[in-house]
């Protein structure tokens, strides 16, 4: 049995409403994770995020090996413990941090070798260390070790990157099978899935089109639990990242979850949800809270679906602008977020401007809102035939 559910596919686009099934619950599809890098997602505590409507969060193997380091999750019996969440972990590789870090890394056949920028303490990340790493962490969808290359890049490098990927890609699926066998990992009664981690394979080739289903083809013979698009929204323009999509999924198994790492702007979020992602994450709301940016739906629902076929169904408000200093009004009427119930357009500007950290929190709560609710809504219009 599939850990993985289409409870309803669209007639109107490749769009489908589902679920994904894991140890710590079921999660409805399409969804979107908010971002939890070292176990927090910023300004915000846990229980919050339960009640704001997220059901799933990501945090990375890479930061969280290094700091508090695992020795310490491990005395707390895993990182959902550690942090008080409740709820499925999705945990990046680090395989995005080989992209991010690019001055202080070396890549091999074996794996990363990088320096800890605070200790200088150099260290080696394999795949079968970054599997290691996942299940210590208590991970419920684990990713295997990829090299997300930058954009623009040579055909001759994205075709070494997507075969050096591919073979690591196989040594995660091997350390994942050896450990599933040693923790006699099976089918777990309470979900009646397949195993209480999963693990994931992730699409690379840049923007050629051979490169990438090639790499999906190769993907799909190690049988993974779902399949992640990664090395987009690295530089490339929107449209071929969309072209991309349309490649790479018409590849894919239609059974297995689609992942669109690191996407994106609302937009994207609703043209890849019709093209058949299942599953998003990105660091634009809370990253663009942080900076005063916010968003609100124009037309609420159940008008709201006109707006979503055309791309302006939300605007961006820049709380800091003059205007809105003695704007008394809610961010968003119709926003039921605690910063929309409680505070002023007036307030929030006041104190972004005096520098106030409950600025960022209240930012942040209410940013998350938005996307968790946009995915709501998106999941409402594909049942209902409007998308």
């Amino acid at each position: 049995m599939s850990n993985f559910r289409i409870n309803k596919k669209s007639k109107k686009s490749k769009a489908r409403v589902g679920g994904l099934y894991t140890k710590h619950g079921v999660v409805k599809t399409p969804f979107f994770l908010p971002i939890a890098t070292r176990g927090s997602v910023k300004t915000v505590t846990p229980e919050e995020l339960q009640d704001l409507g997220a059901e799933i969060i990501l945090t990375n193997t890479y930061h969280l090996y290094l700091r508090p380091s695992l020795s310490v999750i491990k005395k707390a019996r895993g990182l959902h413990q550690f942090m008080h969440w409740s709820g499925p972990i999705l945990t990046d590789s680090g395989g995005y941090q080989v992209f991010s870090l690019a001055k202080s890394r070396k890549i091999n056949e074996k794996g990363v070798e990088f320096h800890d920028n605070l200790s200088g303490q150099k260290h080696l990340l394999t795949p079968e260390k970054a599997i290691e790493i996942q299940k210590t962490l208590g991970s419920d969808i684990m990713m295997v070790l990829d090299e997300c290359t930058p954009y623009p890049c040579p055909k001759s490098y994205a075709k070494k990157s997507v075969e050096l990927t591919t073979r690591w890609a196989k040594r995660c699926r091997t350390k994942y099978q050896e450990l599933r066998t040693k923790n006699n990992v099976s089918r777990d009664s309470k979900f009646k899935v397949q195993s209480s981690w999963l693990l994931f394979g992730i699409v690379q080739g840049s923007v050629y089109k051979d490169l990438r289903l090639k790499s999906a083809s190769d993907l799909i013979i190690l049988d993974f639990d779902g399949y992640a698009v990664g090395g987009l929204a690295v530089g490339e323009p929107v449209a071929k990242m969309y072209e991309v999509l349309d490649w790479v999924l018409s590849s894919l198994p239609v059974d297995k979850p689609r992942y669109l790492m690191g996407v994106g702007k609302p937009e994207q979020i609703v043209e890849a949800v019709k093209k058949g992602i299942d599953m998003f994450d990105c660091v634009i709301p809370t990253r663009n809270a942080r900076h005063a940016l916010l968003y609100k739906f124009k037309i609420q629902s159940p008008k709201f679906k006109m707006e979503v076929q055309n791309s302006k169904f939300y605007e961006e408000i820049h709380i800091k602008q003059a205007k809105y200093a003695s704007d008394m009004r809610p961010l968003d009427p119709h926003c039921d977020c605690y910063t929309c119930q409680n505070y002023s357009r007036a307030y929030l500007r006041h104190l972004f401007m005096g520098g106030e950290p409950l600025a960022l929190r209240l930012a942040t709560i209410h940013n998350l809102r938005f996307f968790l609710q946009l995915m709501y809504r998106l999941r409402i219009f594909i049942k209902n035939g409007k998308l």
